[in-house]
């Protein structure tokens, strides 16, 4: 279940690619924004998850209201990162998760730390950084667009990390009403977000609908690649412990950028600095979670 939920998480960038580049499909005209793609694929996600939810799981708690902004906003800026940018830079960057909640729990939540994930944290950012400034544009022209989408890759990950430490506190609750409340929620946040840049009318040009077609496919974007795979996962974690499960996560960063470079080659090739932070991060991330024996 746990591999599953990697590999169906890592084909967002199968799903956007086909919506944002001619592949010969028709899916991509009229042009959609990644935030309107994030929208319709966060509702359809969490309609696909209502049958699934006990009534008695439905509850509300203050921390909900949290989780569901950071959840929106992670969401926003991982798919539009992802549709400006490129694959490999935006789902290595979200990854700096983990190593953003270690310090937040350390330095905000008073936890006790430990030298195992201190050194994968200090490894893991020394690969976020090899990203970024390897990337970082050195020409005119399109760089302060270039940057912007660095920018919210690495604050795509800063949003997941805040998303796990409510999902933490949360940990009581029902996972699948947790998840529901994200994918809703994180279709309202965007849509308020588009609502306060674009006003009522410029809203509902906004989030006009798609072709039927585009949006047979965001459907299944948002059933096939969130709402499935969150559910394989909660299930999967009552049979595997977490540092097992976040060492098989692994295959989501290594898998979406291939199915991106397999799509648009031209476009998705990573760049050596990308290969070479992504190994760190990588290399981190295993050293944090691979299981050790005992004694």
């Amino acid at each position: 279940m746990i591999v599953a939920a990697a590999v169906l998480w890592s084909l967002s960038s199968v799903f956007l690619r086909v919506l944002g580049e001619p592949l010969g499909l028709g899916l991509d005209e009229p042009t959609l924004s990644p935030l309107l793609v994030a929208f319709y694929r966060g509702l359809f996600a969490g309609l696909a998850l209502v049958p699934l939810v006990r009534r008695a799981d439905v509850r509300f708690r203050p921390a909900m209201a949290g989780m569901v902004v950071c959840f929106g906003t992670m969401s926003g800026l991982y798919l539009t990162s992802l549709g400006l940018g490129n694959a490999a830079n935006a789902i290595l960057l979200q990854n700096t998760a983990p190593f953003w909640v270690y310090l937040a729990a350390v330095f905000l939540l008073g936890q006790k730390g430990d030298g195992r994930s201190l050194q994968a944290v200090i490894l893991g950012l020394l690969g976020a950084l090899v990203i970024v400034v390897g990337n970082w544009p050195r020409d005119g022209g399109t760089s302060r667009d270039e940057v912007l989408v660095l920018a919210m890759a690495v604050g795509s990950g800063m949003a997941y990390a805040a998303v796990i430490l409510f999902l933490s506190a949360l940990r009581d609750e029902s996972s699948t009403w947790l998840s529901l409340l994200n994918m809703v929620g994180s279709a309202g946040v965007i849509g308020v977000y588009l609502w306060s840049q674009h006003g009522t009318r410029g809203f509902l040009d906004t989030l006009g609908l798609p072709t039927g077609p585009q949006l047979a496919w965001i459907a299944l974007f948002g059933v096939v690649q969130l709402a499935a795979p969150y559910w394989l996962f909660t299930t999967g974690l009552k049979h595997v412990r977490p540092q097992e499960a976040g060492v098989i996560t692994l295959l989501e960063p290594v898998l979406n950028p291939l199915w991106a470079y397999l799509l648009v080659p031209e476009k998705e090739t990573p760049t050596g600095w990308s290969l070479v932070g992504g190994a760190i991060m990588l290399a981190a991330l295993l050293r944090r979670y691979a299981p050790t024996k005992p004694g």
